[in-house]
């Protein structure tokens, strides 16, 4: 078994989970980087083993089974267990308003923001019991969050689009399920809000950084035995189901 802390992020070829895989890489870990597309995962990791890390590519579409296993089967086989899996890759491919949006753009966010991540961790779970650490970030956004889309005053209330919000909130409902169940098996399970990120998800009208956004993820990526589980977290504190 690997003693060293081992580590998949979906999604890591770019934007916020290319650096949340550089900077827990930076840390220590062997860090599997989750891409779909296996050219542009190519290109990713060619760029961050210029810093002499232990990244690895593993081609991964979280909405095929078959792709699932094969990931499994590669980390399984190269690593034997899994410390942390950080659900990172999502989608954000309408912008209609609830009464509005087109049911094929809410089945395909789903199918990737909340099936996806369901999907993967059914996946890798005998990989992460296989640890002794047992950590599951869930990617989210405080845009799933209903109580705050319940404040006028909220910044972000304009933002009423139905099918990225609510795949964030079917998100953050999976992680207080799951570590309900988990949390006798050890497991560490939580939500984490980047923040309104500048990446291509938004065209870049994002206000903060990649790295100060993983920099959250990695921090809950990488809590202790004491640290918490069923909770929605972001920079500084906590946010409101």
């Amino acid at each position: 078994m690997n003693p060293k802390r081992i580590a998949l992020v979906t999604g890591a070829n770019k934007g916020i989970g290319k650096e949340t895989a550089a900077q827990l890489s930076s840390k220590g870990l062997t860090v599997y980087l989750g891409s779909r597309d296996k050219s542009r995962g190519e290109a990713a990791l060619s760029d961050l083993q210029k810093q002499d890390r232990d990244i690895r590519l593993v081609e991964l579409d979280v909405t095929a089974a078959t792709s699932l296993k094969k990931a499994f089967d590669q980390i399984h086989s190269e690593s034997g267990k899994l410390d942390i899996l950080v659900n990172n890759a999502g989608i954000a491919i309408d912008r209609s308003a609830p009464s509005e949006v087109p049911l094929e753009s809410l089945r395909n966010t789903f199918e990737t923001n909340y099936f996806g991540a369901v999907a993967t961790t059914r996946e890798m779970l005998p990989l992460l019991r296989n640890s002794d650490f047992r950590v599951i970030v869930n990617v989210s956004s405080e845009l799933g969050s209903l109580a705050l889309h319940n404040a006028p005053e909220w910044s972000f209330a304009g933002v009423n689009i139905l099918a990225y919000n609510s795949s964030k909130t079917a998100l953050n409902a999976f992680t207080v399920l799951l570590a309900k169940e988990l949390r006798p098996q050890g497991f560490r399970v939580n939500s984490v809000n980047p923040g309104y990120t500048a990446t291509d998800l938004n065209q870049f009208r994002g206000t903060g950084t990649v790295q100060k956004a993983a920099a959250v993820i990695v921090k809950y990526a990488l809590i202790g035995a004491d640290g918490p589980t069923g909770g929605f977290f972001t920079t500084g504190g906590t946010l409101p189901w």
